[in-house]
């Protein structure tokens, strides 16, 4: 995985980058996708399916067309910023911030047993993530999933804590997932 941003933007709070994927053995195409990355807490979102991505089969004039589905992400990028933007104008109360820590929960762990609970994924980790807002709190669900450490129980009730994901497939897997619940959110408040 690459991530991709422009040089004059790195200092800001939120980059918009393209993220490339590409198989170690060329077994799979090029994907490319829109994301955002926030230099407070080095999270790396991936933009949902709404916004597409670019593959790029590994025949042909390769580089040109993987030059040509850079610029087609790049022109996604405006999207992205409305779509963030609308999310941070949404103040979510506390119930609706609930059944999005409740679906994220759901879909990392499944339904049977879940090792936190969905106000310890709600919990910000620096106080810049205080606000209620859909934005923020989808950033506090996506960090809180990602980089794991947070203490549970175990279904048979011992101590654990949650793991770090660490692998490309699960990460854009659940970045991709988590944009989804935090687009459907927006669309059911509006």
């Amino acid at each position: 995985m690459l991530r991709l941003r422009r040089e004059d933007q790195i200092n800001r709070n939120q980059v918009p980058e393209i993220i490339l994927l590409n198989s170690h053995d060329g077994s799979s195409s090029y994907q490319m996708l829109p994301g955002l990355f926030r230099s407070v807490c080095c999270n790396g979102l991936v933009c949902g399916e709404s916004f597409g991505e670019v593959r790029v089969p590994h025949k042909g004039n390769v580089v040109e067309k993987v030059i040509e589905g850079a610029y087609e992400v790049l022109s996604v990028f405006d999207q992205v910023e409305e779509k963030r933007d609308a999310m941070q104008s949404l103040m979510l109360p506390p119930p609706a911030q609930q059944a999005l820590a409740k679906a994220a929960l759901t879909y990392r762990f499944g339904e049977e047993h879940q090792p936190v609970t969905e106000s310890q994924l709600l919990a910000p980790r620096r106080w810049q993530d205080e606000s209620g807002d859909l934005w923020t709190t989808y950033q506090r669900i996506q960090e809180n999933l990602i980089k794991g450490g947070l203490n549970g129980r175990t279904a048979k009730g011992g101590r654990t804590h949650t793991r770090a994901i660490k692998g490309i497939d699960g990460d854009i897997k659940l970045n991709r997932a988590l944009w989804v619940m935090a687009e459907n959110m927006l669309q059911l408040a509006s």
